[in-house]
């Protein structure tokens, strides 16, 4: 099989995503040419297609060989604050991916949690409550793949996260309250993929949690 029929990986893709995020921090791409390039990135399927995207800006590497299968292709750990060494720590303990499941009940992620690259939400008559105020991210960009049947996903982001939608909905939809209006480039980014059938995604921004037992100003 030639090197460029090879089929492209999680990991394949967030090495490009990393590329274009510092592409369009630098300037050499325009907010509009960063998402066109984006949406190839994610309907590429093999490493022949994932090349073309950064082919003309400088420093880019192809993607899909590595020395070895470890994680030395995932972008330098990140958070929605100042990594400090118990978040390096707990970005250390990535897996790549996370699956959430609410059959006819309820599953919530929430306080101090690691967002891994890819989480997998899937809802039958159910929900998932996601807060992000306090979790650190796995990298710069994360990805939430949802497959949604008549329930619902609530998903609270800090302030100054942008949130892409990428969802299908069929008698259904995704409200984003706002928070795909960030266009700080270094802003962390949190996409949203997948399917809405009969129900909803809401996504809002909210500051960070008062403290039990703090005063109001």
């Amino acid at each position: 099989m030639q090197p460029e029929h090879i089929r492209a990986s999680d990991a394949d893709r967030d090495q490009v995503a990393e590329r274009l995020r510092e592409a369009l921090a630098e300037g050499r791409l325009s907010p509009s040419e960063h998402e066109e390039r984006l949406d190839t990135l994610y309907k590429a399927k093999t490493v022949g297609e994932l090349a073309p995207i950064t082919e003309d800006l400088p420093g880019a590497s192809a993607p899909g060989f590595l020395s070895s299968p470890d994680r030395s292709s995932i972008a330098e750990p990140s958070s929605m604050e100042v990594l400090g060494s118990e978040a390096r720590d707990l970005a250390g303990q990535s897996k790549g991916s996370e699956n959430l499941v609410a059959v006819f009940g309820a599953c919530e992620r929430k306080g101090r949690w690691l967002v891994e690259p890819r989480t997998n939400a899937s809802v039958l008559c159910g929900s998932v409550e996601l807060d992000l105020r306090e979790a650190v991210l796995s990298q710069h960009e994360v990805t939430i793949q949802l497959a949604v049947i008549m329930g619902g996903v609530d998903i609270t982001v800090p302030n100054g996260v942008r949130v892409i939608n990428n969802t299908s909905a069929i008698l259904g939809g995704t409200d984003l309250h706002g928070t795909d209006q960030v266009v700080d480039p270094n802003a962390p980014v949190v996409r949203l993929t997948g399917t809405c059938m009969l129900g909803g995604v809401d996504v809002k921004a909210k500051g960070p949690k008062r403290k039990k037992g703090r005063k109001q100003d």
